[in-house]
């Protein structure tokens, strides 16, 4: 077994596992989430623990992977998952309308992003947005894709960049 595999997965109260022979799904306050399962796979839950099995050597490596993400779909319906991004330059700002996130970010038009199924986008000020939700993944695909409209440049560092991302600066051209 791999070192990742054999580490239980702890769930907290109020996170329940439905375990079938193709699938398991989580329940928690966040939502639910589920993800596919080999048959060959073994997944038992005792004292509060979730411990992964296999018989068949190639599939090793498939359940580290499995426990690694039942790991945070436990860990996204019980608490969530943010991630936060600030927007940097001279009148860069962003603004939710109703449910979609208009940005503008120094092009001739506001861009305007709809928010997806199960993701919730905040504004708490104009230059910071934050993505949250109980899928990792998803989470993580949003604040890419609105990273992804205008990412930093180095060399004056104007852009949307996630929050504490450290942009490595360029020199100008010297005359």
């Amino acid at each position: 077994m791999s070192r990742v595999a054999k580490k239980p997965v702890a769930l907290p109260k109020g996170v329940e596992l439905n375990i079938q022979p193709d699938s398991v799904s989580a329940k928690g306050p966040k939502g639910t989430l589920s993800v596919p399962k080999p048959a060959a796979i073994d997944l038992k839950v005792e004292d509060g623990q979730a411990t992964f099995t296999t018989g068949d050597a190639a599939l090793i490596p498939l359940t580290g992977t499995l426990r690694a993400i039942l790991a945070n779909m436990v860990k996204g319906v019980s608490d969530g998952f943010e991630r936060k991004l600030e927007l940097v330059g001279v009148g860069y700002r962003a603004a939710m309308q109703g449910k979609d996130l208009s940005l503008s970010l120094g092009f001739s038009h506001p861009v305007v992003f709809n928010t997806p199924e199960g993701i919730t986008i905040a504004t708490p000020t104009q230059t910071e947005i934050l993505v949250s939700g109980a899928d990792k993944q998803r989470v993580g695909e949003v604040a890419a894709k609105i990273r992804g409209f205008r990412p930093p440049e180095p060399y004056k560092g104007k852009g949307v960049k996630y929050a504490g991302e450290v942009i490595i600066r360029k020199e100008a051209k010297k005359a």
